[in-house]
């Protein structure tokens, strides 16, 4: 059976509740595609229906804008930062 590898792909994200929300967050809070609640947590309208992030949770802004939530040790384990120089394509 084939096996296959994750393309690389650079993505934008955040530690919801720990760091600062970026604009296209807060486009996404303004289009109704995430709200976030002063419990804790947001909720993220994704293709597969509604997903839930809490504090600490990663929220991810990948390929063609659509936005979803990672827990903190799975995003860790997937992704790595890439500096501003890298190759980005």
């Amino acid at each position: 059976m084939p096996k296959y590898r994750k393309k690389p792909v650079v993505v934008e994200a955040f530690r919801f509740g720990v760091d600062e929300y970026p604009s296209w967050f807060y486009q996404k809070i303004l289009e109704h595609e995430a709200i976030a609640h002063v419990e804790g947590y947001v909720e993220i309208l994704t293709l597969e229906g509604v997903m839930t992030a809490k504090i600490g949770d990663y929220i991810i802004c990948g390929m063609q804008g659509k936005c979803y939530p990672c827990k903190s040790d799975i995003f860790l384990a997937t992704y790595e930062e890439v500096m501003e120089d890298d190759n980005m394509g």
